[in-house]
């Protein structure tokens, strides 16, 4: 695959900036930042290291294999009729033990009618070498030429889902039974907007908390379902959220909003046959850069929805 120079002023700066980060000189971090984004190219962190791409990155293909460079290059099922019970869609990016080991867990515990389809967004050397062993068994790999970001990975997803649900789950998460089946019946339920195996409820939309099975106010990323048509109707989501965090409450909201003068759908949480292991996309970033990345997130949920109480199931209120 070709690769475009980097500049060496760029390559200068992306320095800088890692080392403002280590001092956490967060505003000197930030000016570079949008020095080096102003210059046409970003830069995505990797727990103390960093990598710079071309701020839209080219669509290649060498070998036979296709990495895109944008959501919109990735060839789109949306207007075929949906088959299947469901699409798995799975973001590979660092870790490889841990996307084999969920994918064990939907092989041996999967329905029958379930697509698979793993993501690998700007993925690392050794998950991309993972990833040649896939394919024989009817996963579908679609690979991007840069780190898109999380919304972007799920947005690219979602064009090759094929069946009518479709359900995101946290490499981080191994199924030890079968997970598909019970969010597709609760996506049954026409009233229904999301479904998912952990919920979050919250008072006044700055602050969730978890919250068991039943009806909740968004679901958490480990494991999200939705109809295509929704996702369709919808979307895209904001591929503003490169970081994972928080974009699972701002699509479960999406989802469920109807309108200020009509009920919202509602969110489910369903017990789920998994175990959740370390989400290593948190606990690879130092506290004060994850918390930073994560509020940048929650404010994009705050402009769109942080006046609509109406959202809120009521399930948030303090517990005496």
């Amino acid at each position: 695959m070709s690769r475009r120079h980097i500049p060496e002023e760029i390559l200068t700066a992306a320095h800088e900036r890692a080392r403002a980060r280590a001092e956490r000189d967060w505003p000197e971090a930030d000016r570079l930042r949008a020095e080096i984004e102003a210059a046409g190219w970003t830069i995505v962190d990797r727990g103390t290291d960093f990598a710079l791409a071309p701020a839209s990155p080219a669509t290649v293909e060498a070998d036979g294999i296709v990495r895109y460079g944008a959501t919109g290059e990735v060839p789109s099922r949306a207007e075929e009729p949906p088959t299947g019970l469901a699409t798995v869609i799975l973001v590979a990016t660092d870790w490889p033990a841990d996307l084999e080991r969920a994918l064990a867990g939907l092989r041996a515990h999967g329905p029958e009618g379930l697509q698979i389809v793993v993501v690998a967004d700007g993925p690392s050397p050794d998950q991309d070498v993972a990833l040649e062993a896939l394919g024989a068994d009817g996963t579908e790999v679609v690979r991007t030429s840069g780190r898109l970001g999380q919304g972007a990975a799920v947005n690219i997803g979602i064009r090759r889902a094929a069946a009518a649900v479709v359900v995101v789950l946290e490499t981080s998460v191994e199924p030890t039974g079968d997970v598909v089946t019970p969010l597709v019946s609760a996506l049954g339920d026409p009233t229904v907007a999301v479904a998912g195996g952990w919920g979050l409820v919250s008072e006044d939309l700055r602050r969730f908390r978890e919250a068991p099975a039943g009806d909740v106010d968004a679901i958490e990323g480990y494991a999200i379902a939705f109809r295509r048509e929704d996702a369709i109707a919808r979307g895209p989501l904001d591929e503003r959220f490169r970081f994972y965090r928080n974009l699972d409450i701002w699509w479960s909201l999406v989802l469920r909003d109807e309108g200020e003068e009509r009920p919202a759908r509602r969110a489910v949480a369903v017990e789920l046959p998994a175990t959740r292991h370390e989400h290593r996309g948190w606990t690879s970033l130092p506290d004060a850069e994850r918390d930073r990345l994560s509020k940048r997130n929650f404010y994009r949920i705050i402009d769109r929805f942080g006046w609509r109480r109406d959202l809120l199931t009521g399930r948030g209120a303090p517990e005496p």
